[in-house]
């Protein structure tokens, strides 16, 4: 038990990130909010959990999305700011799109502005979280009538560093078509029919990979499973995968098409079209 989570808005993305740390990451503790009125979250979290955690020894760092007011929870709690604090950043109050700027809440992204001068690391999910944030600092530190701070951002901006949101894909792998199932094994099962290494499919897992990123963020050695070794494939198989190599065939018999891999992950010849990924994020 050595790494402390904490959000104070557990729901959706939110509780997505913080699940699978707990599951992939040994030693991790988790307390959380119902996700609902963010604003009293972002607010009076800090207040609640400064009389919820308890007390412990053993924890090494603390994990936090950038709804809890960091530097109100520390100072309320000293104990927990002796901890290695990590903050990371679904998105930030100071670009959040709002009809007309008069109606941006200032406390809320003066919040997330102390919170990243008292965490040690600063986390964002994208270079554009990362660099809005950064760069419309000085801006929105300008509503303050006088006596604003200056150079926070040249204070901040080492701390950060961008860690994509990690994604845990399904396995789809009984809705392919044949060929690509096909495609599949050529990639799994590393046949030496070619000397050009296969790359992986975009549709396979990488929650493991992800985690491992997160992992390293935290300073925390992950606890590996035990992966069975895969079997050898058949010779027939072997044999259609060797035939595949040279380009797209169809075999009478198998009654299916077999593929070459370039032309199915977008490569056509020398040429490689790019990979489009859709994230439909609010």
């Amino acid at each position: 038990m050595s790494v402390l989570l904490i959000e104070a808005f557990y729901g959706g993305s939110h509780k997505q990130l913080m699940d699978l740390l707990k599951e992939e990451i040994e030693g991790c503790v988790l307390y959380g909010l119902p996700a609902k009125k963010w604003h009293w979250r972002a607010r009076t979290a800090a207040l609640y959990f400064m009389q919820t955690i308890p007390p412990n020894d053993n924890y090494r760092i603390l994990f936090a999305s950038s709804v809890l007011n960091l530097a109100e929870l520390v100072a309320l709690r000293p104990d927990l700011g002796k901890l290695k604090k990590i903050l990371y950043f679904h998105e930030n109050q100071l670009v959040y799109p709002v009809q007309k700027n008069q109606e941006r809440d200032f406390q809320y992204g003066y919040n997330q502005i102390l919170s990243c001068l008292v965490a040690d690391t600063v986390v964002f999910n994208s270079a554009f979280n990362m660099e809005s944030f950064l760069t419309s600092i000085c801006k929105f530190l300008k509503m303050i009538p006088d006596h604003r701070p200056k150079d926070l951002e040249r204070i901040i901006r080492p701390k950060c560093q961008v860690l994509y949101f990690p994604i845990r894909f399904p396995d789809i792998s009984r809705f392919m078509p044949d060929h690509k199932r096909l495609l599949q094994k050529m990639t799994d099962y590393k046949s030496d029919c070619d000397s050009t290494p296969c790359t992986g499919l975009p549709f396979q897992s990488q929650s493991r990979t992800a985690a491992k990123s997160m992992d390293s963020c935290l300073g925390e050695q992950h606890m590996e499973q035990n992966v069975p070794e895969k079997a050898v494939p058949p010779s027939e198989d072997l044999h259609d995968l060797k035939s595949s190599v040279r380009g797209n065939t169809y075999d009478e018999d198998a009654r299916h098409v077999i593929c070459n891999p370039s032309t199915t992950l977008g490569v056509i010849g020398d040429q490689q079209r790019p990979l489009h990924i859709v994230w439909p994020h609010r």
